[in-house]
């Protein structure tokens, strides 16, 4: 347990200084002539919410850090195949309004040398737990007047003093998903190996497509097996969704009720949490069901965390809660997604219960049981029932008033990018959020980060309630609380 909590009380890291630009970012465009024409975006790629960069960052040490001009003609050569990514985003003119398209203009990504003389890679790696607003100065920021007018690709390679380097990110997610865009980092490290000899240029990089499923797929472009019905048929209800006559997300309804959870979040200082699970913590928590139950490490960590959550927040025991989490539906799909699919492949899974349930005498397993059976329900009908609620609906937005959402960087093989020198020693997100990211761990293929920033207030009593566990004395402190 002393592990956990020290890595929860690490302090934040402040990079000091400013970063030192070189000049102006490059624009990099694809080395040859690739396809022009507008891609149609589902209506999974381009719904409201995820109208947002994914934003990576990755550390490597001296030893596995590579010249700028290497990582910069690598991206050229890939941008090739995953030329969209070169393109900008507009407004459809064809699909109705809210649609967004991608010109395939080749107009490039956004390339940022900096440099932070300052910081090393150790300084960096001690105090890497919470990300840090100051981290921000690691991605070239894009001085643009909306959301279209930010090109889909930003990076930003940062030397460092000690002579590593720090990779920043920032890939549009309109056009791929977590599972799409470690495709797309790991195609850019393999480009960069086969430059410096490490390696054959796969056929991934050629865009030559090959049926061995040993070697990875060449990128699918194409969106249109996730078009919606005519006439869309909305068959589910959808909870993960706000119902169709909801107030916005936040203060209440407006007829007298209190502000929600999300209200609450917003209205007080936030502070971010890291805490890391390994194998054998995870085992435990699988252990804590009684009767036992099979699940997924995911299952039973999701569940633990969304009520160790709740029991920090304290809402009303009577407080309907909910859980939403990204379910990939590439197989679950008749028929299935082709592979190489790098758009958004994912819904929203949701499960709910109220506070009072929640945490419980029986918690431990009706979590569990919550999220499996939220996961269950997503099949291909539901998939297309989605898609044909965000026709109908192009505004919808999840439901967050009293929701927690959980994002799975897991079991991508983010953590493993090399570009021909070594593997990255950091792997996580620039910032920490409100929504929950489980993180790999680099060197630890079972272990998981789970990363969540809370009410400043809250953040000791989240700790204490997920880590709770590793204490087999510890009493269930506080578990009927909201049982009044």
């Amino acid at each position: 347990m002393e592990k956990e909590a020290a890595a929860a009380a690490a302090p934040e890291l402040e990079i000091p200084g400013e970063c030192q630009y070189s000049g102006e970012p490059a624009v990099v465009r694809p080395s040859q002539p690739t396809p022009r024409h507008m891609l149609y975006l589902s209506n999974l790629d381009d719904q409201r919410f995820l109208r947002f960069s994914i934003k990576y960052l990755y550390v490597f040490p001296a030893a596995a850090a590579v010249p700028a001009a290497a990582l910069r003609a690598a991206l050229a050569r890939v941008l090739v195949d995953y030329y969209p990514l070169a393109g900008r985003l507009r407004p459809s003119v064809d699909d109705g309004e809210g649609k967004l398209v991608v010109d395939c203009n080749a107009e490039g990504a956004l390339f940022a040398e900096g440099c932070l003389p300052g910081l090393t890679a150790a300084e960096f790696l001690r105090g890497r737990a919470r990300p840090h607003k100051s981290w921000r100065k690691l991605l070239y920021r894009v001085d643009a007047q909306s959301f279209l007018a930010v090109p889909p690709l930003v990076v930003q390679v940062t030397r460092l003093g000690c002579g590593g380097m720090v990779l920043c990110t920032a890939i549009n997610h309109c056009l791929c998903d977590g599972i799409g865009t470690a495709q797309f980092l790991h195609a850019w490290a393999r480009a960069a190996r086969a430059a410096a000899g490490h390696g054959a240029h796969d056929s991934a990089v050629n865009g030559v497509a090959d049926d061995d499923p040993a070697l990875p797929p060449p990128p699918f472009h194409d969106r249109r097996a996730l078009r919606p019905r005519c006439p869309p048929r909305v068959a589910f209800t959808h909870p993960e969704y706000n119902a169709a006559s909801a107030a916005a997300n936040g203060n209440g309804n407006g007829c007298g009720e209190p502000p929600s959870l999300l209200a609450r979040l917003l209205g007080q200082p936030l502070t971010p949490v890291s805490l890391t699970f390994t194998a054998a913590h995870l085992l435990r928590l699988k252990r804590q069901c009684s009767p036992p139950l099979k699940c997924t490490s995911f299952e039973a960590l999701a569940a633990h965390v969304w009520r160790a959550w709740v029991r920090a927040l304290d809402p009303p025991g009577s407080l309907p809660v909910k859980l939403l989490f990204s379910v990939n539906v590439r197989r679950r799909v008749k028929p299935e997604l082709p592979r190489g699919f790098y758009g958004n492949g994912f819904v929203l899974g949701c499960a709910e219960s109220t506070a009072a349930q929640l945490v419980g005498a029986a918690a431990a397993r009706h979590g569990v049981r919550l999220v499996q059976e939220a996961k269950e329900c997503v099949d291909g009908d539901y998939v297309r029932s989605m898609v044909d609620l965000l026709e109908e609906r192009r505004g919808a937005r999840p439901d967050l008033a009293s929701s927690l959402v959980i994002s799975a960087w897991t079991r991508l093989g983010l953590e493993d990018l090399d570009f021909g020198a070594g593997a990255a020693a950091h792997m996580g997100p620039l910032t920490s959020e409100i929504y929950c990211v489980f993180l790999p761990v680099v060197g630890d293929r079972h272990g998981v980060t789970v990363l969540v920033s809370v009410p400043q207030a809250a953040a000791d009593r989240f700790q204490r309630y997920c880590l709770g566990f590793l204490n087999d004395a510890a009493a269930d402190v506080d578990a009927t609380k909201l049982m009044k």
